[in-house]
């Protein structure tokens, strides 16, 4: 297990100060010959609901719904793009963040043929419009119609408010520290394994590592005994050992998306 590892450090500097060349334009269909589609579905998943404009928890449900499903189907079977545009149809209605299928298909025909104009009512485009819509009923009927989703993100707030009250309004505020947890927390979204841990778990996990990154002490840590962490006030079943498995698993998921630009 890692500790107080300077290459976990850098590494996560280099992802919290460099978003935008982690994003830059996939040629999908391109990637989709050279390389595994592991780690693009998501991402692409993710580009398209930022071009929609959806909410951060939208998309994120989106990706709980995606990997949920590729959990219990083999990705070999079903085309993971066109699965990815069903789950952001379905988080927008769970969510009640709704975005028309004629937007979706837009803007993932769009994505993935890069400078490609809106498409007119086509075969392809009407071809689309039946996949989202056959895709959405079969991915509830895969997950047993079971679309309850627990998200960190509501026990993150929670936690940046008593954490805020600690170190004072101001200091907080001038922190990245906040910034800095949630654009974690969102990327985790990009690995399966963000399905393996408790929301609380992750989202105590998020901070602590955004406070490694800066170099930022939580008042009274000191004062406390060697085996108790900060963050046991917020969850006390939450090990040493399963803390740093996590923020491992937060790291992976940069890992994956770097090999992935590399090829």
């Amino acid at each position: 297990m890692m500790r107080d590892n300077a290459g976990l450090i850098v590494a996560a500097r280099r992802e919290a100060f460099a978003s935008q060349q982690r994003h830059a334009p996939v040629d999908y269909r391109q990637a989709n010959k050279t390389q595994s589609q592991k780690g693009l579905s998501t991402r692409f998943l993710f580009e398209c609901a930022q071009k929609l404009e959806m909410k951060p928890l939208t998309s994120a449900t989106a990706a709980i719904l995606f990997h949920r499903f590729f959990r219990e189907i083999s990705d070999t079977e079903y085309d993971p793009y066109m699965i990815a545009c069903s789950c952001l149809y379905l988080a927008g209605k769970i969510k009640e963040d709704k975005v028309r299928k004629r937007d979706i298909i837009n803007v993932a025909h769009n994505t993935i043929n890069r400078g490609a104009q809106p498409l007119d009512p086509c075969d392809e485009y009407w071809a689309m419009w039946d996949s989202i819509v056959q895709a959405e009923l079969f991915i509830a009927r895969v997950l047993k119609f079971d679309m309850t989703i627990v998200h960190p993100h509501k026990y993150m707030l929670h936690y940046m408010k008593s954490l805020q009250d600690l170190f004072g309004a101001k200091e907080w505020h001038s922190m990245p520290v906040a910034r800095t947890a949630a654009s974690f927390l969102q990327d985790f979204h990009h690995s399966p394994k963000v399905l393996d841990y408790k929301p609380a778990h992750i989202a105590v996990c998020c901070l602590a590592l955004a406070f490694q990154v800066y170099g930022i002490e939580v008042p009274l840590s000191d004062e406390a005994e060697d085996s108790v962490q900060w963050y046991t006030v917020f969850c006390n079943d939450l090990t040493r050992e399963k803390h740093w498995e996590i923020v491992e698993s937060i790291m992976e998921a940069y890992a994956i998306e770097s090999a992935g630009n590399e090829k």
